[in-house]
């Protein structure tokens, strides 16, 4: 990485931090922080575990297992979210029934600024589980788990600890920042097991110049929008949550499946 880009990523690392963080601490926006944790924990399970099932197809059984931890975690990462949006009596929103933007009534897929410049060049069909090129998903994720690792500590250490919720709250997201560090560490072992260190080296700093430009325009986005997201949450506690017998696991600290 030269120096531009690392001075880049320093400073959009940076700003990126503040934001999510003043965003956990503000009791006003932490349930859309929580919410949209959930939906991007959650969401990650099911084409980890595509690429789970294709790895195993491929006779890789190393990293099959290892992405059969990782979807695990995952979901337990998700339900962590959940239980926290919960104890401020509230729950991700039926995307099902809420009223769509003018843009997707006509007919315009959402995009996501973050995501659009990250994978730029990749077409829809490429990045799917079953296409994906395997060292251009390993680095890629490899990158996202490592920053979230420490995106993670910092939000986990905005929270207050005299005050129940936000104590257990706490607890479980340094859980979560413990899991996705043991993420990257195995992404980097699988990565050197397909090229050698200069390669390794080499994709790792490709995609963090990706990284760079992708928080660049996130923030960009962000600003543009004056700091407005649209409301992810909505009152009420999931049926499914409210006799939980495992609820109190789910925030608990060292519970890896």
């Amino acid at each position: 990485m030269n120096f531009l880009t690392q001075v880049l990523h320093l400073a959009g690392s940076a700003a990126a931090a503040f934001i999510t963080a003043r965003n956990m601490r503000d009791p006003l926006t932490r349930p859309n922080t929580l919410a949209s944790l959930q939906l991007a924990e959650s969401g990650s399970v099911p084409y980890l575990e595509a690429l789970r099932d294709r790895a195993a197809t491929e006779g890789d059984t190393w990293l099959a297992e290892r992405l059969t931890r990782h979807a695990n975690d995952e979901r337990r990462h998700g339900q962590i979210f959940a239980h926290a949006l919960k104890q401020l009596n509230k729950q991700v929103i039926d995307f099902k029934n809420a009223p769509k933007p003018a843009a997707e009534k006509a007919g315009e897929p959402k995009r996501n600024p973050f995501f659009d410049a990250y994978f730029e060049g990749y077409s829809q069909a490429e990045l799917k589980p079953e296409a994906i090129d395997w060292v251009a998903f390993l680095a890629s994720t490899y990158i996202l788990e490592l920053d979230a690792s420490k995106d993670f500590v910092r939000m986990a250490n905005v929270l207050p600890e005299d005050e129940p919720v936000s104590a257990n709250l706490k607890k479980g997201i340094l859980s979560v920042a413990s899991d996705e560090t043991g993420h990257a560490a195995y992404l980097r072992e699988a990565l050197e097991r397909r090229l050698n260190a200069g390669e390794v080296d080499a994709v790792i700093d490709s995609w963090r110049t990706r990284k760079v430009n992708a928080i660049l325009a996130m923030v960009g986005n962000f600003l543009q929008k004056s700091g407005k997201s649209p409301s992810l949450v909505q009152d009420g506690v999931p049926t499914e949550m409210v006799e939980a017998p495992a609820e109190r696991e789910l925030v608990g600290v060292g519970s890896r499946e």
